[in-house]
């Protein structure tokens, strides 16, 4: 029987890397580095958790329907992979936003930057 899949979107050096400890919970960890490879995979996988990071939408970037980098990708999950557990990272300065973020879609878990490894074990156990 496979390994329950963890998709990790990374889209900057913040991005903790926790792949041995996902090695240790028998979670195969897929790693992304874009959004559309992290979408198209979504319609052949679904992962047990997904693990990106936040980032408010400032500029015009994100501006009317979309609140963050994130919104398009929980938008996919809620089709592809409802049961998929969240958690988002975010930086100490923007963790006021992702409460917005809250508002529409559902969180397993909001880790403010930086995690340590016994942070991430309450998660995963």
């Amino acid at each position: 029987m496979p390994n329950p899949i963890v998709f990790s979107v990374i889209e900057s050096p913040l991005h903790p890397n926790f792949s041995n400890l996902y090695k240790e919970y028998g979670l195969e960890e897929v790693r992304f580095n874009s959004m559309r490879k992290v979408l198209a995979a979504l319609k052949q996988t679904i992962p047990v958790y997904l693990f990106a990071e936040f980032f408010y939408g400032y500029g015009n970037n994100y501006a009317g329907a979309n609140i963050s980098n994130l919104d398009v990708l929980l938008r996919s999950l809620q089709k592809y992979a409802p049961n998929t557990k969240v958690i988002v990272f975010v930086d100490k300065k923007e963790r006021q936003y992702v409460d917005k973020l809250f508002d529409l879609f559902p969180l397993f878990h909001v880790f403010t930057l930086p995690v340590t490894k016994d942070e991430m074990l309450t998660t995963l156990t």
